[in-house]
């Protein structure tokens, strides 16, 4: 049957039709369906997380020592078997495609985004907690040096970067390298405006330390959490936020359905409905958008990031961070296109919002309508799960960054012998070989430069992918728990050992960051002699088709699976006629550079894999040689 929805006009068979309960669709607080039970904690993490993280998290509370000689050595993937599937009455496609973005959270269905009313666990906090009374980790909270403390924050968002693309400060490191940093809390500052009420979009959160990261005078302003948790994990989170009176939640839900003409990830196609909805009860939704909505007496601001909202993303890893101007508000009375930017990014902002079919976000979306977002010089790139046809496929994922490629760029001479690169910290599932998408239609999209110039012969341009190897890891700032951010698993890689061919090291002498692990995303096309780049994009789309999307039905539907968003700097937008940037040789060198120069986190050239050198997989043991900190890396 045919169907018409906001994602698209798309086509199943019938045995493709969810058959999962509807929730309730009441748009109402989060706390108060809540029972008022105790809650005990645990030893683990306290928010919901990937197996990955809850791992990284264990051994780092419960390090395993070098001399520990009772856990097994490390294996090779080409090494181990598949993991079997029998006896589950399914098994993988042989697509390979299934969804392994960050943490590998497998996708089931989406229905009308909705804030929720869930029966909480019977363990719970039994009482709200007024400001002064608010809980407190057992560990002493972190201090980083805020901007109200250590400069003048206008020179830091406008003095030399007008990209206003920032990385988050790291413990450990040289006070030069954070000079020009930032902290969940410099965002947060009162120095930014004086907050009013805000939205916080992500993956992975932590309630009550997202809550210590506001000024205290900002803790009980309203807060509405948009997230992608389900059952455990959604009632974990809403015990997290019971005791804020001020805290929402947000549900963002899939409508993709999985059946017989399309191999995603699951051949469950004839079995009967009651397992059939057993079956989808494993699959969660990704909502790996990382998206602050800061609304202040002054205006609005909008922030675009790669870091989780637990107090790990914020400390020693390399994350990104695009902030964008104070938007003032619109006279009232103002309607249609005003307060529109040359990039469009105010009316696309809006219909990403609104692609959720929330009508608490239809509240943030009328909001960004009366502010004056002109002053954007970046494009919004985002992707929403659902299967899209027509026009309706430029709209997101890499068709959306072919299309704006396409139109705001300008053929550059040689383009051919112009590399790609991706860097991110999670990898899907590619297929068997390099033809079955990254160097065919995700590839077509990257190299993509203006109107006028032919799809090029695809093994003409080089690849370059960025990714951690085990020594990256192992001789991190966190050591072998940073692992845990990087959850490229054992039962994909053994798939795709051709991918490791592409692989180079991650290094940032340039910004101080080659031992603060990349949680950050980004890609770009760079000059053979790596001083340009003809863009840049900085998003929370990993390596993956669930989150970029892939073409099915001969190349006349776009599939996505998750919620990603990012931001795309175009030389056009800067008012460059060359077709470029420079890059900046330094990060945090002074002004010595041209002004167009682009601060890229990491080293250029990358360096390739040598012979010796494997990719991070979080799943399988590292007992060989000891971290940093003496210890070694037991995923049990």
């Amino acid at each position: 049957m045919s169907q018409e929805s906001e994602h698209g006009k798309w086509t199943v068979s019938s045995s493709d039709e969810s058959t999962e309960e509807n929730d309730d669709d009441a748009e109402e607080p989060s706390t108060s369906s809540l029972s008022h039970s105790g809650h005990g904690k645990t030893s683990g993490s306290q928010y919901p997380c990937s197996e990955a993280r809850k791992v990284g998290h264990k051994r780092k509370a419960s390090p395993v020592k070098f001399n520990d000689t009772s856990f097994p050595t490390e294996i090779s993937p080409a090494k181990i078997q598949r993991t079997s599937q029998e006896g589950l009455g399914w098994c993988l496609s042989s697509s390979d495609e299934e969804p392994e973005s960050e943490g590998q959270p497998q996708h089931a269905q989406k229905e009308a985004v909705k804030e929720e009313k869930y029966s909480a666990p019977k363990k719970q906090p039994s009482c709200r907690f007024e400001d002064n009374e608010l809980p407190v980790s057992q560990k002493p909270e972190k201090h980083y040096k805020v901007a109200s403390e250590g400069q003048d924050t206008w020179d830091l968002l406008n003095g030399g970067n007008p990209f206003r693309f920032f990385v988050t400060k790291v413990k450990g490191i040289k006070s030069k390298y954070n000079s020009g940093a930032l902290h969940i809390k410099d965002i947060l500052s009162p120095l930014f405006g004086t907050l009013v009420s805000s939205a916080q979009f992500n993956y992975c959160i932590d309630v009550e330390w997202l809550i210590r990261q506001y000024p205290q005078e900002f803790r009980k302003k309203p807060l509405l959490i948009v997230h992608g948790e389900k059952r455990e994990s959604k009632a974990e989170l809403h015990a997290q936020a019971h005791p804020y009176e001020n805290v929402r939640l947000c549900q963002a839900k899939l409508d993709i359905a999985f059946g017989t003409h399309h191999t995603s990830g699951l051949m469950a196609v004839h079995y009967k409905s009651k397992f059939k909805r057993k079956l989808m009860s494993l699959w969660k939704v990704l909502n790996d958008v990382k998206m602050m909505l800061l609304l202040y007496e002054e205006g609005l601001r909008v922030v675009i990031h790669t870091s989780n909202l637990i107090d790990s993303d914020w400390d020693q890893k390399t994350q990104g961070i695009w902030l964008s101007p104070l938007y003032p508000r619109l006279p009232p009375g103002t309607t249609g296109s005003a307060g529109e930017s040359v990039t469009n990014f105010k009316s696309d902002l809006i219909h990403y919002l609104m692609s959720y079919n929330s009508p608490t976000l239809k509240e943030w979306a009328d909001i960004i309508q009366e502010h004056d977002l002109s002053e954007t010089r970046v494009y919004l790139l985002g992707s929403t799960p659902g299967r899209y046809q027509g026009n309706q496929k430029e709209k997101w994922g890499h068709l959306r960054l072919r299309k704006l490629l396409k139109e705001y760029t300008s053929a550059i001479p040689a383009q051919e012998s112009w590399p790609v690169i991706g860097q991110f910290s999670s990898i899907g599932s590619m297929g068997a070989d390099q033809s079955k998408w990254l160097c065919s239609e995700f590839r077509e999209s990257l190299v993509t430069l203006g109107s006028s110039v032919k799809t090029l012969a695809k093994p003409d341009v080089p690849i370059h992918l960025i990714y951690p190897t085990v020594d990256n890891v192992r001789q991190s700032l966190e050591g072998y728990p940073a692992g845990g951010s990087l959850p490229y698993s054992i039962q994909t890689a053994q798939k795709q050992l051709w991918l490791h061919s592409y692989f180079h090291k991650w290094s940032a002498e340039t910004s101080g960051r080659s031992h603060a692990m990349p949680h950050i995303k980004t890609y770009m096309r760079p000059s053979p002699d790596f001083q340009k780049i003809a863009w840049f994009l900085v998003t929370s789309a990993n390596l993956s088709k669930a989150a970029w999307g892939a073409l099915e039905k001969n190349g006349t539907q776009l599939m996505i699976r998750s919620y990603e968003l990012g931001v795309l700097f175009l030389p056009s937008a800067f008012g460059l006629d060359t077709g470029y940037f420079h890059v900046k040789k330094k990060m945090f060198s002074g002004s010595n550079e041209p002004v167009a120069s682009f601060p890229v986190p990491y080293d250029l050239p990358p360096e390739q894999y040598g012979s010796k050198d494997r990719p991070w997989i979080w799943n399988i043991p590292y007992t060989k040689a000891p971290d940093t900190h003496g210890n070694m890396w037991v995923p049990s």
